[in-house]
C-alpha cells in the first residue's frame, strides 16, 4: 500500500469504529462511479476488487483491469490477467526451509552481481510455522510427546539453526517454533485478522486480510472468510518481495447449502461428499464460494473443513463469506475486541456481510447440496476425493484388491514373529488422528474421545498389531480433551499425544515395528491405514501400507478397534466386550447433543488466550540453540541439511535470448494422476535409493536420514530424491516400480537420477511427458526445483494442476499441453525417440509449440502442442530463467 496510488473510480472512503478513523477503498462507492456491477459479483471477487482499487497505479494495476471485472458479471468468465497483491505469507517448515535458504542464496548473488544484498528482504509480513519435523517414532504411551520432541530437536538442529538465523536475520520474518500446533490451525485460530491494517503516511488504511502460503492447505483459512490459497515457495519468495501474484480473472462456482447435517454425521462426511461433487463437477483452477442458508448451520470449524480440501476438490480456493458465526469465532478465540468490532463494521460497509435471505451473488456456475443427505463415509484406497459409504467400505476394499492391487490370494496371511496373532489383507496397521482438516474442529475431536470413552467402558482394547497417534493442530486441542477428561480415555487405547503437528498425513507415520513391518513385505499383504487426514496418495503415509484411508476422527478410533478393513463395522460386531457380550459400533457412537453438550462444557476463550499469549517464545530446547550472527548466511559445506543452492551459478546481469530446445530425450513417461508426491516425495528415505546413497557418503545413519520434508533445505538430497516415489510408474520401464528410467542410446535401467546425469554430462537436454492432472497434491516447490535441477527444460501433459504449472514456470521448466485430442498413448511414444520442440525463440502466452519426433527407425513426425505459459508475467520469469533470477535482475 502507498501513499501514491490512483483513484479512478473515486472510491477513497473513511470508516469510524469505536472512535477511530479508517480510510478504505469502497466496492459501493466504486459502483455508482462506473463500476456498477460490482453489488452482483461473488464475495471473493469483491476482495480482488478492492485489492485493484487499493493497488491501481496505472501501470502494474491499471483502470482496465477493474473495467475487466466489472465486465465478468455479464461473461462469468475472463481471459484478462490482474495482479494481485496478498497482505502476507505463511510457511509451513518443510516448504519454508528452502524458501528461506533461496531468499539467503539471493542475498549472497546480489552481492556477487555488484547489488545490495539487504534488498532482499520481507516486505511483506512472513509467518513460518515449525510444523511438520515431527515424526511418530514413540507412541501408544505417556512419554511419547515429550520423547518425540527430544528425537525431533536432535534430527533438525541444523535447520532449526538455520531458522533462527533468518528470524534475526530478516525484518518483517516470525518464526512459531516447534510443538505449538499446525500452520494452518494456528493461521485460524491466531494469526488471522479476517481485516487487515496498514499505515500508508498520516493514514491507517483497512482491507481484506489475504495471503498466499507454501502449503496447499493454506485454503483452511477460505472458512474465516480469508481469501488466500498455496503457491509454490518460488511464488512465496516473490510475494515477501512484494512482488504481484500473477493471475487470470478467475471463474468461480456458487456451491449453495441447505439444510443440516443429521445424527451419526460429522464434518468429515461433509467435506468427502463435497469433494466428490466438485472433482466430477471439475474445477481446477477456478473459485468455489460457498453460500446459502446451509451455511449459517456451520460452525466456523466446519467451515474451515470444507475450505481446507479444497485442493482435494481441484480448486484454487473455498471461500465462505463473513457472518455472526465468523464474529462469534473471532471473539471465542481471544482476538482483540476492537477488532472484532472492526471486521463487522468492514464487512457490513463493504458488502462482504452475510445474511439469510440475502440476494444470491453471480456466478460462473453453481451446484447445490442438502446437507441432510449426507451419508457416513470414508475416500480411499489412494485418492481423497474417491469417497465410499461407511457401509460399503469392506466389500470396496474386497473389490480394490482383486483390481487395484492384483491380488489373487484375499484369504493370505501373515505369521508376525513372536505374536500369537496373525495379519491379513485389510490389516489396519496404523490409525491416526492427525492433520489439520479434522483435528481444528472440536466437535469431530469431542467425538472421538467419546468413541474411545464409551468403548473403555465396555472393555474393548485396541489389537497389539495397530499403531495409535495422536497429533492435534494446536495446544488447545489437549486442553479441552483434557477439561473433558476424554484424555484419559484416549490414552488408554493407545491414541495418546505423540506430537503437535502434522504427522501420518505428512508422511511422518514413523516406522511400523520391525517384525509386522517384516511380515508384511514378506507375504506381500495389503495392510491398511485410517487416518484423519486430507492426503492418502501412494507411498505418502508409509513404506509399508498400500491400501490409506481417511476419515473423521471417531471413525479412526473405531477401525481402530476393530484392527481391519474387512469388516463392515456398520453391521459386524467391533469387538467383545468385557461381559462377553458383542459391541456394535452404535453402541459405542455418540449423539451430536452429547458431542455439543461436552464440547460447550470443556471448551472455553481462555484456552485460547492462554496458549497463544507467549506463542512464538517456544520450549527450552527452541530457545537454547545456538542463534548464528551475520547479515548474509554463513553455509556449512558439511551441513547435509542445509546447502547453498546452485540456480545463481554463473548468473549474469541480462538474461540470454531463448532458443529452441533441439535433441531431447525423454526422461520418463508418466500415466495420469502424477502427484507432487510422486515427483516429490517427502516421507522416509530409502538406504538403496540416491539419496539414501549419498546420506550414508556422508556419514548418517539409516536412522538418522530423517525425511526428503526435513531435508529440503540440500537440493543435492532433493534432486536425488525427484521422482524417487516408490510406488511412481515410469512407462519406459514397465517391469518396474519406483523411480527408474532407461538411459539411451543404450537402454541401460538405471536409477532417474543416475541416469539425468550422465545426461547432463552428455550435455542432452530432457523433457517429460504424462498423461492428465499433472502435479496434483501438496504445493511442492522441489517438485519443480527437482526437475530443473534433473535437466529437464519441458513438461508435456494432457493437464496440469494449477500449482505446479505455475511452479515449472517458475524454475524456467517449459510447461506444454497436448492439444486436438493427441496424448502420449496416441503418438505412441516409447522413450527411445528424440524430441525438439520449435518456436521457443518467438514464445509468446498460449501460443503453439511443435513438437519434432524422430523415431527410433529414423521416421519423423510433427506435433502441435499449447504452451501453457499464461500470463505476461510468467514470460519473463521464464525468460529469466526464473523467478528468483527475475527478482533479483530487476532489484539490480
Amino acid at each position: 500500500m502507498t501513499t501514491d496510488h490512483l483513484d479512478s473510480f473515486k472510491c477513497d472512503s473513511n470508516l469510524q469504529v469505536d472512535g477511530k478513523t479508517y480510510h478504505y477503498k469502497s466496492l459501493s462507492t466504486a459502483s455508482k462511479n462506473g463500476l456498477n456491477a460490482f453489488d452482483k459479483l461473488p464475495r471473493s471477487m469483491k476482495v480482488l476488487a478492492e485489492n485493484l482499487l487499493r493497488y491501481e497505479d496505472g501501470n502494474i494495476v491499471k483502470k482496465e483491469d477493474l473495467l475487466a471485472m466489472n465486465e465478468w458479471v455479464k461473461t462469468k468468465k475472463s481471459d484478462h490477467e490482474i495482479a494481485f497483491h496478498p497482505a502476507r505469507v505463511l510457511m509451513q517448515d518443510f516448504t519454508g526451509v528452502p524458501a528461506v535458504v533461496d531468499l539467503a542464496a539471493m542475498r549472497k548473488a546480489m552481492e556477487t552481481l555488484g547489488g545490495q544484498p539487504k534488498r532482499i528482504n520481507p516486505l511483506s509480513a512472513v509467518d513460518l510455522v515449525i510444523d511438520h519435523s515431527v515424526s511418530v517414532d514413540s507412541y501408544g504411551q505417556k512419554k511419547s510427546f515429550e520423547e518425540n520432541v527430544e528425537i525431533e530437536f536432535q534430527r533438525n538442529n541444523e535447520r532449526y539453526e538455520f531458522l533462527r538465523w533468518a528470524q534475526k536475520a530478516f525484518d518483517n520474518f516470525r518464526v512459531v517454533p516447534p510443538g505449538t500446533g499446525i500452520c494452518h490451525q494456528v493461521n485460524l485460530e491466531y494469526l488471522a485478522n479476517v481485516v487487515w491494517q496498514q499505515k500508508a503516511g498520516e493514514k491507517t488504511w483497512i482491507f481484506p486480510d489475504t495471503l498466499v502460503g507454501t502449503d496447499s492447505h493454506t485454503t483452511m483459512i477460505n472458512g474465516l472468510s480469508v481469501l488466500g490459497w498455496g503457491v509454490g515457495g518460488i511464488e512465496a519468495e516473490a510475494a515477501m518481495l512484494q512482488q504481484p501474484v500473477s493471475m487470470l480473472i478467475p471463474e468461480v462456482v456458487g456451491f449453495k447449502l441447505h439444510g443440516k447435517l443429521k445424527e451419526g454425521t460429522t464434518a468429515t462426511d461433509l467435506v468427502l461428499t463435497v469433494v466428490e461433487m466438485l472433482r466430477k463437477k471439475g474445477v481446477v483452477g477456478k473459485f468455489v464460494e460457498f453460500y446459502g442458508d446451509g451455511v449459517l448451520n456451520l460452525t466456523l470449524a466446519d467451515r474451515a473443513t470444507i475450505a481446507n480440501m479444497a485442493p482435494e476438490y481441484g480448486a484454487t480456493c473455498g471461500f465462505f463469506p463473513i457472518d455472526q458465526e465468523t464474529i462469534n469465532y473471532l471473539e471465542f478465540t481471544g482476538r482483540d475486541p476492537h477488532q472484532v468490532q472492526l471486521v463487522k463494521a468492514y464487512a457490513q460497509a463493504q458488502g462482504l456481510w452475510f445474511a439469510k435471505g440475502d440476494p444470491d451473488p453471480v456466478f460462473t456456475d453453481v451446484l447445490e447440496l442438502d446437507i441432510t443427505t449426507v451419508e457416513p463415509s470414508l475416500a480411499g484406497p489412494k485418492r481423497p476425493q474417491d469417497r465410499i459409504l461407511l457401509s460399503k467400505a469392506s466389500s470396496s476394499f474386497d473389490d480394490v484388491l482383486s483390481g487395484g492391487f492384483e491380488i489373487s490370494d484375499k484369504k493370505k496371511e501373515a505369521t508376525v514373529k513372536g505374536e500369537p496373532w496373525k495379519l491379513h489383507h485389510g490389516s489396519v496397521v496404523i490409525a491416526a488422528i492427525t492433520s489439520c482438516t479434522n483435528t481444528s474442529n472440536p466437535a469431530v475431536m469431542i467425538a472421538a474421545g467419546l468413541v474411545a470413552k464409551k468403548a473403555r467402558e465396555k472393555g474393548l482394547t485396541v489389537p497389539a498389531w495397530v499403531k495409535t497417534s495422536l497429533a492435534p493442530g494446536s495446544q488447545v486441542v489437549t486442553d479441552y480433551l483434557a477439561a473433558a477428561k476424554l484424555n484419559e480415555d484416549l490414552d488408554a487405547l493407545g491414541f495418546n499425544l505423540v506430537g503437535y503437528g502434522c504427522t501420518t498425513c505428512i508422511g511422518n507415520s514413523g516406522p511400523l515395528e520391525p517384525h509386522i513391518s517384516e511380515a508384511i513385505h514378506k507375504e506381500g499383504l495389503v495392510v491398511t491405514s485410517v487416518l484423519s487426514g486430507n492426503r492418502n496418495f501412494e507411498g505418502r503415509i508409509s513404506p509399508d501400507v498400500r491400501a490409506n484411508y481417511l476419515a473423521s476422527p471417531p471413525l479412526v478410533v473405531a477401525y481402530a478397534l476393530a484392527g481391519t478393513m474387512t469388516l463392515d463395522i456398520t453391521r459386524d460386531p467391533i469387538g467383545t466386550g468385557k461381559d462377553g457380550k458383542a459391541v456394535l459400533l452404535k453402541d459405542i457412537w455418540p449423539s451430536n447433543a452429547e458431542v455439543q453438550s461436552v464440547l460447550l462444557k470443556s471448551l472455553t476463550p481462555k484456552m485460547f488466550r492462554d496458549r497463544y499469549a507467549d506463542v512464538f517464545k517456544g520450549p527450552k530446547e527452541w530457545q537454547n540453540i545456538k542463534v548464528r550472527e551475520g547479515f548474509l548466511f554463513d553455509w556449512d559445506d558439511t551441513s547435509t541439511y542445509v546447502k547453498h543452492p546452485p540456480y545463481f551459478d554463473g548468473m549474469t546481469k541480462a538474461p540470454a535470448k531463448l532458443v529452441d530446445i533441439v535433441n531431447a530425450r525423454a526422461l520418463a513417461i508418466f500415466g495420469d494422476s502424477i502427484t507432487t508426491d510422486h515427483i516429490s516425495p517427502a516421507g522416509s528415505i530409502k538406504a538403496d535409493s540416491p539419496a539414501g546413497r549419498y546420506l550414508k557418503e556422508h556419514g548418517i545413519d539409516k536412522a538418522d536420514f530423517n525425511s526428503y520434508g526435513s531435508r529440503r533445505g540440500n537440493h543435492e538430497v532433493m534432486m536425488r530424491g525427484t521422482f524417487a516415489n516408490i510406488r511412481i510408474r515410469n512407462e519406459m520401464t514397465p517391469e518396474i516400480e519406483g523411480g527408474f528410467t532407461k538411459y539411451l542410446p543404450t537402454g541401460k535401467t538405471e536409477d532417474i537420477y543416475t541416469a539425468a546425469m550422465q545426461y547432463k554430462k552428455d550435455k542432452t537436454p530432457l523433457v517429460i511427458f504424462a498423461g492428465k492432472e499433472y502435479g496434483t497434491g501438496s504445493s511442492r516447490d522441489w517438485a519443480a526445483k527437482g526437475t530443473i535441477l534433473l535437466g529437464v527444460r519441458a513438461v508435456i501433459t494432457e493437464s496440469f494442476e494449477r500449482i505446479h504449472r505455475s511452479n515449472l514456470v517458475g524454475m524456467g521448466v517449459l510447461p506444454l499441453q497436448f492439444v486436438g485430442g493427441a496424448t502420449r498413448k496416441t503418438l505412441n511414444l516409447k522413450g527411445d525417440e528424440q524430441f525438439s520442440l520449435r518456436g521457443i525463440e518467438q514464445l509468446k502466452p498460449k501460443c503453439k509449440v511443435t513438437l519434432e519426433i524422430i523415431r527410433a527407425d529414423g521416421k519423423k513426425e510433427n506435433v502441435e502442442l499449447a504452451c501453457r505459459i499464461d500470463t505476461d508475467d510468467e514470460l519473463e520469469y521464464y525468460r529469466n530463467g526464473g523467478i528468483l533470477q527475475y527478482v533479483i535482475r530487476k532489484l539490480l
